[in-house]
């Protein structure tokens, strides 16, 4: 066996961040987390970074925005991954610029985990957030940094428990609305799951210059048979309201920040079928649960069963 590559986080303690963090400490990576000071006095993310500690994570303290301390954690690594959030992506240039200084970088994976963005038919304001994800992919290409995108289609934390209906803070027991005519196919992947295909992807020279795509079978739904699924768990028939197109079109421009986003997320994936409606083609990209056919992922079927 090769020595396991030992890698940076960069927003390690964000959403998708700390699953990925968690899954590569627990996989035998040498793990280094970039943490703020501010980090460490806040009471939500302080736990975290005393979690990371437990599970062995190397702190390294320094700052996105400071060049210095970023070519000084990049040095002591061999793979940089950054889960920065959505006010940073933009900011992912000074990374590239600090791995391009310290000249060491075996492969970065960019700020991703959702869409394709190469690959999406978006309205504002998606499509700003995906056109700055893509102007940084043209970025590491154009500095010829060895990269691995990770699209990783829905996170299912973010989606299942509510099966994506507004307001609401359980699954519905009544009423479904659906986005568009509810035939198109989208993916629901867990948070764990997609970490533990990043952290397997990280030494595999098949994922090099390629996007990992997360779309095991299994986990590929159009909402009318999400419904179904759910419908037969609960032993009950729901209404089921279908929001077309024009009206969802019209609801991005009269909402407010964040429901936009979603809502825009929510019709690229839903309605123009962004998840689904091309081809991997080995050119460009492998699919993960084909790559490590041995990780055993939570479906959707099961995931659904704790909320019944």
């Amino acid at each position: 066996m090769a020595e396991k590559s030992k890698i940076l986080f960069i927003g390690g303690t964000g959403y998708i961040g700390k699953f990925i963090v968690e899954a590569s400490a627990k996989s035998g990576h040498p793990t280094f987390a970039l943490v703020r000071e501010s980090t460490l006095s806040d009471p939500v993310k302080g736990k975290l970074v005393e979690k990371f500690k437990d599970l062995g994570v190397t702190l390294l303290h320094g700052d996105l925005y400071d060049h210095g301390s970023l070519v000084k954690a990049i040095k002591q690594v061999d793979v940089v991954i950054s889960t920065v959030g959505h006010m940073q992506l933009a900011d992912q240039v000074k990374i590239i610029a600090a791995i391009k200084e310290a000249g060491n970088v075996k492969r970065f994976f960019p700020s991703e985990f959702g869409n394709d963005v190469d690959r999406v038919h978006a309205v504002e304001p998606a499509k700003s957030a995906f056109e700055t994800k893509a102007k940084i992919r043209r970025a590491v290409e154009a500095e010829g940094i060895p990269y691995t995108y990770v699209s990783s289609n829905y996170f299912a934390g973010y989606f299942l428990p509510t099966l994506a209906q507004p307001g609401l803070t359980s699954a519905p027991r009544d009423k479904l609305i659906i986005l568009g005519d509810g035939n198109v196919a989208a993916v629901f992947n867990k948070e764990d799951d997609i970490a533990t295909y990043t952290i397997r992807a990280v030494d595999d020279p098949r994922t090099l210059n390629k996007i990992l795509y997360v779309r095991p079978p299994k986990n590929t739904y159009t909402f009318n048979q999400l419904a179904a699924v759910w419908e037969k768990k609960i032993g009950k028939t729901l209404e089921k309201i279908y929001v077309p197109e024009e009206k969802l079109l019209k609801d991005i421009q009269e909402s407010p920040i964040p429901i936009n986003v979603i809502l825009s997320i929510n019709h690229s994936v839903l309605v123009k079928g962004d998840h689904t409606n091309f081809e991997i083609e080995p050119s460009f990209g492998v699919e993960a649960s084909e790559l490590y056919p041995d990780v055993k992922y939570t479906t959707v079927d099961e995931y659904l069963d704790q909320f019944v």
